[in-house]
């Protein structure tokens, strides 16, 4: 859980110089170098790395051919999802899911972050583990991606100290 909360307090720190570091565009390989750091358990096969961050399994997908990237969290079955369940995760899609989504695919709802693969930066990849976890856990609460909190509360340093640990794991990345 720890881990969890640092990425997404780094996530709502980064600043305009962060923004402005180089780095080399986003692989396949790269890719699969941080989240291996991150998660050294993590199983890779052919395009895709299973791994479990705060306890939650994350799937990420990635085709270089299509210059895509998806992070994807299981979080129920689809199957029994009332219309106003429905209509809940896409208003959270409008307003507070961010950059993560819900979606519906091969029977499930999934909280998944697509993006295309060579422009994504390191802090990005973190925010989109961090914001696919985020609506998973918060499903059938608050529905938030968490990666920006608003007013004087707790919440933003401990997401912050869960993303800077994340980011210390692939400093050398």
């Amino acid at each position: 859980m720890r881990v969890f909360l640092i990425l997404v307090a780094v996530l709502a720190s980064v600043g305009a110089a962060q923004a402005q570091d180089v780095e080399p565009p986003m692989t396949m390989a790269r890719m699969g170098e941080i989240l291996l750091t991150i998660d050294p358990d993590a199983r890779a096969s052919q395009n895709a790395i299973e791994m479990t961050l705060a306890g939650i399994p994350v799937i990420v997908i990635a085709d270089s051919a299509a210059d895509r990237m998806r992070a994807m969290v299981p979080i129920r079955s689809a199957e029994g999802m009332t219309q106003g369940e429905l209509l809940r995760v896409l208003q959270a899609n409008f307003d507070s899911a961010l950059d993560a989504r819900y979606a519906v695919a091969q029977g499930r709802l999934w909280g998944v972050f697509i993006h295309p693969l060579s422009p994504l930066k390191k802090d990005q990849l973190l925010s989109a583990l961090v914001q696919t976890i985020n609506v998973a856990r918060t499903y059938g609460q608050a529905y938030s991606g968490g990666a920006q909190v608003f007013g004087g509360g707790d919440s933003n340093g401990i997401y912050q100290e869960l993303f800077e640990e994340l980011r210390k794991k692939g400093q050398e990345l």
